[in-house]
């Protein structure tokens, strides 16, 4: 019996998904992302911000995306976007990536970032993201995990 409650408990983790509401800053973020991992640059092109566009079509933006990927041998591994804070029409949203490449993170270590988002055309819209040094990471990291698990999106 005791077995098999632990199992339900571990089934229910693995299957939960994450609680952000839909058009969250934080929403938008994780599908940033998936979109990302995926190379599914088109998806992830209509939740970036105009500034991210760089004046940049649709196309443009996919092809660009793609051979840059791609010649960087970019993986996603896995992410995990933690609450954010928004002010005015704007936002901050945590985010621990998981990732490698060939030219900044040839080791594959964990990256924290964070993502600055604005309102834009009635949504929120990712416009930037820096990664965040170690002396400030317990300010948008805390040391309990967000409620969700990391993103389990198929590779």
């Amino acid at each position: 019996m005791r077995w098999r409650t632990l199992g339900v408990v571990l089934l229910a983790m693995a299957t939960s998904v994450a609680a952000f509401e839909a058009g969250s800053p934080e929403d938008v973020v994780r599908r940033y992302l998936q979109a990302t991992k995926a190379e599914k640059f088109d998806q992830a092109y209509d939740l970036v911000s105009k500034a991210m566009r760089q004046g940049k079509g649709k196309e443009e933006y996919v092809k660009e995306s793609r051979a840059m990927m791609g010649y960087a041998d970019v993986k996603i591994f896995d992410f995990t976007v933690y609450p954010g804070k928004i002010e005015g029409d704007k936002a901050q949203v945590p985010n621990v990536l998981e990732s490698q490449d060939r030219f900044v993170n040839t080791l594959g270590l964990t990256e924290y970032e964070l993502y600055t988002l604005v309102r834009e055309d009635g949504g929120w819209k990712v416009d930037s993201q820096i990664l965040v040094e170690p002396a400030e990471q317990a300010k948008w990291f805390p040391k309990q995990k967000p409620e969700k698990p990391k993103d389990s999106a198929p590779h």
